[in-house]
């Protein structure tokens, strides 16, 4: 099998950004060693070497990988963990052998406090990279939207061991499994569904039926469905990562970065919670899930913003904030289901 890289450099004389990160991904996997040949497609010239095979193989994205078989086959990647699972016929991200962490003691709250202040505008992955360095699987992304898709993009390229969990309530969108799976698919990752306890959710059906939270708000149905199962998710970690940001409610705007939670972890210890893009927008979001191919829910395209369970979200009205869709009928200032309260 032989293996050509096809680079993309600037005209400024610098490697592209995901050229750089797909670099960084192999070497940390110990895979850079399978690339036999690196070919610069060189920018504003036509005839480099990186810009024929584009042309000739119809590649408008750098990098990409043109693997020949020994038969004499060829098959082009444009998707580095595409290239890692199939293209090199390596395992999944959740079986990659991965350095063993040693995990260390929480902070103190004073170490916190500082650390939060020094985090706070640093880039997310200066900030996932110091919590995964330090935690290994025992920290975990609780996965749900498009900034937490982004931030298993920004781990996933770290190299480092991580865990994933997500809350499957039983009233998600059908969209929201499929994205789930798709999740899965493009990062190999393994994600952990935790579901509701089956006697309280039955009894509060069979008292109240299915859409109690209508007459009486959402914290009973919410503390069965969502957060019970959260809390035992979290149980069996030492840290945990969320994609908070500071303006998507009113509630959340004194978000740090960093800071002592107070659900707790591992053998009833404090846990730490990792919130590295609580200084993005949303517009930053999306803006980094264009650049990188970060996969995210269908239902964004028909309007959504913020997306929980099916009935218990809208489409925003114009000029409404991104989370007025959640919990709509109650007020702002209680449009919060207890995961990060």
């Amino acid at each position: 099998m032989h293996v050509t890289m096809v680079k993309k450099q600037l005209s400024n004389g610098e490697p592209c950004k995901k050229c750089v990160d797909a670099e960084t991904l192999l070497k940390s996997r110990g895979l850079w060693s399978r690339i036999d040949e690196v070919v610069w497609a060189i920018e504003g010239d036509a005839e480099s070497a990186g810009m024929r095979l584009a042309r000739e193989y119809q590649v408008e994205l750098a990098p990409f990988f043109v693997v020949r078989n020994d038969q004499g086959e060829q098959r082009v990647f444009t998707s580095t963990l595409q290239f890692i699972k199939e293209g090199l016929g390596g395992p999944s991200t959740s079986a990659v052998e991965a350095p063993q962490i040693a995990p260390v003691a929480t902070p103190s709250s004073d170490e916190v406090a500082r650390l939060a202040l020094e985090f706070d505008h640093a880039p997310p992955e200066r900030t996932i990279r110091w919590l995964l360095e330090r935690y290994g699987r025992e920290a975990t992304i609780a996965f749900s939207g498009a900034e937490d898709v982004a931030v298993i993009d920004i781990a996933v390229k770290t190299g480092l061991p991580f865990s994933v969990f997500t809350l499957d309530t039983g009233r998600l969108h059908p969209e929201t499994y499929r994205f789930i799976e798709k999740v899965r698919s493009h990062y190999g990752v393994s994600i952990e569904l935790m579901s509701p306890a089956a006697e309280p959710l039955q009894a509060l059906v069979q008292k109240k039926g299915l859409f109690s939270f209508y007459q009486d708000g959402h914290g009973e149905c919410c503390g069965i469905r969502k957060l019970e199962p959260m809390r035992r998710a979290l149980a069996k970690q030492r840290a945990w990562i969320t994609g908070q940001r500071r303006d998507q409610s009113p509630t959340r705007t004194d978000v740090a970065v960093l800071q002592v939670d107070s659900h707790r972890g591992l053998g009833g210890e404090p846990l730490l919670k990792l919130n590295p893009l609580a200084a993005w927008s949303l517009q930053k979001v999306w803006s980094y899930i264009r650049a990188n191919d970060v996969p995210y829910n269908a239902l964004h395209d028909q309007g959504f913003i913020s997306i929980g369970c099916e009935p218990c979200t809208r489409v925003p009205r114009p000029g409404e904030h991104e989370r007025a869709g959640r919990w709509w009928w109650e007020e702002a200032t209680k449009r919060e289901c207890g995961l990060h309260t």
